[in-house]
């Protein structure tokens, strides 16, 4: 498929530009080193000494390289058991931002009437808090279990099923179009990970955001540089 690279750092591919951001109903976000600067699973990890251990599974899982998500998930949770909310707590203050352009590009799409998804294989502690900031309608992500102030190592099963991963990103992204009363051509999806592939194949509208090369090579548009907002250059 032909790829053209529209500005340094900002790639097309299977489409003309313009489109019209007009012509889209929502827009789904990953959050870890998409909507935020960290992955966080791995910054809780250096709490308790393991960040080394935990970032290199996440890497891996990321990059596809490990298939299975859910099993990668609760193997780097288990290296949490032991870390205490306030070190959560400070893992939010004093390391999570927004990524440049996150506040821009959402407040661009919710002027012109789309609703913002946020589908994460990180937890609610952080999505809540990032889902209140930027205004976000809706959100799926996984919850840690805690006991007497500590992680236990473990997660909780939710209603829907037990952990966001890459099959659960797409069925909530079709569920919300349903709920919509939209098409999923109707859609953008961004994200960075093997995982977030799944929803982002259904989606009419697929971006990669400094994401990683098998992510990048799948995404209609890649963003290689610069901030989320880079996207409103191709949607006229």
């Amino acid at each position: 498929m032909q790829r053209t690279e529209l500005s340094p750092g900002l790639v097309i591919q299977g489409f003309t530009p313009p489109l019209n951001l007009h012509d889209f109903r929502l827009i789904a976000f990953d959050m870890d080193s998409t909507l935020i600067n960290i992955e966080c699973v791995d910054e809780i990890a250096d709490a308790v000494g393991r960040k080394p251990q935990v970032a290199a599974i996440t890497e891996a899982t990321m990059r596809g390289e490990i298939a299975d998500f859910k099993e990668s998930l609760r193997r780097r949770v288990a290296l949490l058991k032991g870390v205490s909310l306030r070190s959560m707590e400070e893992v939010y203050a004093q390391r999570l931002q927004l990524n440049p352009g996150a506040a821009e590009l959402v407040a661009a799409c919710k002027k012109v009437g789309m609703k913002v998804l946020l589908v994460s294989g990180g937890f609610t502690f952080f999505a809540n808090r990032v889902c209140e900031r930027l205004g976000i309608d809706y959100m799926r992500s996984n919850v840690l279990d805690v006991q007497n102030g500590l992680l236990t190592g473990r997660m909780i099963d939710q209603p829907w099923g037990d952990i966001c991963d890459g099959a659960e990103k797409r069925k909530m992204l079709l569920e919300t179009c349903a709920q919509l009363g939209i098409q999923p051509s109707q859609a953008i999806a961004m994200g960075d990970g093997a995982n977030d592939l799944p929803m982002m194949g259904e989606a009419g509208l697929s971006v990669a955001y400094h994401a990683k090369p098998k992510v990048r090579e799948q995404a209609m548009v890649a963003i290689n540089s610069g901030g989320l907002d880079r996207l409103l250059d191709v949607l006229g």
